[in-house]
């Protein structure tokens, strides 16, 4: 794959030259505005005895929070719509820009550059389940994507989240193909260092590699499927994704005076990458894991879902 000509400083990711156009408890997510007469009801959760998982419904059901229970700190960095972990695609360009630079046509689960949330268009919670149903935002542009919808289904199994996404198009652009984030994955900046498998015997608990990731993205093999930032404890977030052994991924710091922390400005980025075509009536669905610990810890949960042949 050529090398990235482009990333979005501080949100949503990548620009690829062909391809794409490119520390806080849960509990303490609400913004000042809700907390001070906004609306309360934007963040819902799910929970178990392990662990903690919420979205944001007033920015497209985009998940904004996933925590171990004791203590609880959240390890997704939602710093603005194009943070989150949350779906979004790309297709041609389409005559807008952003940054000052020509974009892409690019539907986003959070919302647009410019602060338009997306709208949510049906949720189901229950003590058990998160379902989300939105309409995406064009992300340069802030526009609505006619015939668009982007749906997930979430739940909690023991230490680990199962997030199931759907992507629908039945509008009438036409695009080329283009390497898609499946989905992208924006956490807090202090985990700092990327771990993954990448050799010949995957699944044989072979020596993982370790490393801080730069600016622009990397273009890294996860050949067990599965990706992990950590702190300089060796404890983090871990993402599961089979049937994928692709990454891309970098880490943002602001040069001056860089905060961290769900609603930091700096950030680490990874996002599973598969090449697709969009055209009237794709669709496209797949799963994610989730889980939080050490390296070995979110190995052996991983290894045990990659005996099931199940996601979670």
């Amino acid at each position: 794959m050529n090398r990235r000509e482009l990333l979005r400083i501080g949100s949503l990711s990548l620009l690829a030259r062909q391809a794409f156009p490119a520390l806080a408890a849960c509990s303490q997510l609400l913004p000042a505005s809700a907390r001070n007469g906004g609306n309360p009801d934007r963040h819902v959760f799910i929970e178990n005895n392990h662990v903690r998982i919420g979205v944001d419904l007033a920015s497209g059901g985009a998940i904004s929070c996933f925590s171990q229970r004791h203590p609880e700190r959240n390890l997704v960095n939602r710093h603005d719509t194009g943070r989150f972990i949350q779906q979004s695609y790309y297709g041609d360009r389409d005559g807008s820009r952003w940054s000052g630079r020509p974009w892409r046509w690019n539907p986003v689960q959070g919302g647009g550059c410019h602060g338009k949330r997306a709208k949510v268009l049906d949720s189901r919670i229950t003590p058990t389940e998160i379902y989300v149903k939105t309409e995406p935002k064009l992300w340069a542009t802030d526009a609505n994507v006619p015939g668009a919808a982007m749906e997930e289904w979430i739940q909690l199994h023991g230490k680990c989240a199962r997030l199931h996404f759907k992507f629908t198009y039945h509008g009438t652009r036409r695009n080329t193909a283009a390497q898609q984030e499946v989905p992208a994955v924006f956490v807090d900046g202090e985990l700092s260092r990327l771990v993954t498998y990448a050799g010949n015997e995957p699944w044989t608990e072979a020596p993982l590699t370790y490393r801080e990731v730069g600016w622009p993205n990397e273009q890294i093999s996860a050949d067990e499927n599965w990706a992990a930032y950590v702190d300089e404890n060796d404890w983090g977030l871990g993402v599961y994704f089979p049937g994928t052994s692709t990454i891309t991924a970098y880490r943002y710091r602001p040069a001056k005076n860089p905060t961290t922390g769900p609603d930091g400005d700096a950030c680490s980025y990874l996002a599973p990458t598969q090449k697709l075509t969009i055209l009237p009536g794709f669709t496209h669905a797949y799963d994610v894991g989730l889980t939080i610990g050490t390296s070995s810890e979110i190995r052996k949960a991983f290894y045990e879902l990659h005996k099931k042949q199940d996601c979670c």
